[in-house]
Formats: structure tokens, sequence, C-alpha cells
């Protein structure tokens, strides 16, 4: 029997960030308008957000809590790098205000996410290490 394969948007595992995915997309296409960054013709976003964008989508699709994820700014563990990280923060800035008139939905869900407590990360085992020493 075949293996069944299933997308990131409908397996039921992954609403959560793919809600999430769907909260920083709208945020960048709000950011990349607001801003009349060049389009290079047939593209929604520019290069530039198109990268962040893609970056995020990255980051987000590798998160190590996986579904049980905080939001960004509640999580122990920063996969960003420090300058995707702070453009990131630029556009969250910006948007973010603007998300309650566009997306109102996106934006309160986004906010009750935050206050859901961070997970702790499970703890590493060491190979080659015994419990006692001598």
């Amino acid at each position: 029997m075949p293996h069944k394969i299933v997308g990131f948007k409908t397996d039921k595992r992954f609403v959560r960030r793919a809600r999430e995915l769907g909260t920083i997309e709208a945020m960048v296409q709000m950011y990349c308008e607001g801003h009349h960054h060049p389009r290079d013709g047939s593209a929604k976003l520019c290069k530039e957000c198109a990268e962040l964008f893609t970056y995020a989508r990255r980051r987000l699709e590798r998160c190590v809590f996986g579904d049980a994820k905080p939001t960004c700014a509640n999580c122990l563990v920063h996969c960003y790098t420090a300058e995707m990280r702070e453009q990131v923060r630029v556009v969250m800035r910006w948007a973010g205000p603007r998300m309650l008139l566009r997306h109102p939905i996106l934006a309160i869900r986004h906010k009750l996410d935050g206050l859901r407590p961070s997970p702790m990360l499970p703890a590493k085992t060491v190979k080659g290490r015994t419990g006692s020493q001598d």
C-alpha cells in the first residue's frame, strides 16, 4: 500500500503552523505594498520581501516544537539569524497594527497564540556517557 502524502496545510497536525504561515505571509505582503517596493513584473512581492517570506516559511516548517510552537517572540530557540530576525521585527512592527483592519481574525488569533506558554525543549542525551563517575 503506497504512503499517502498530505500537504502542509491539510494535515490537522499542522493547522496552527499553517495559520502562522498565513499570518506572516499577510504581514510581508502588506509591508511590501506599503513601502512601494519595486516589483519585477508578475511577482506579488519584491525580491527582498520574497526572500524574507521564503526564509520565514522554511524556519516555520522546520521548527523543533512542531505544532506546539509558540510565537517567535516567546520562543526559547531563536532559529532566525540576527539579520533576518531584525527584518521580520521591522515588518511585524509596521504591519502589526494594520493587521487589525485588513486581517482582524488572523491578528486576534496571533495575539491569542502569543499568550500560550512556551513548551520546554526535551533534554539532550549524551551518547557514550554512563551515569556513574569513579
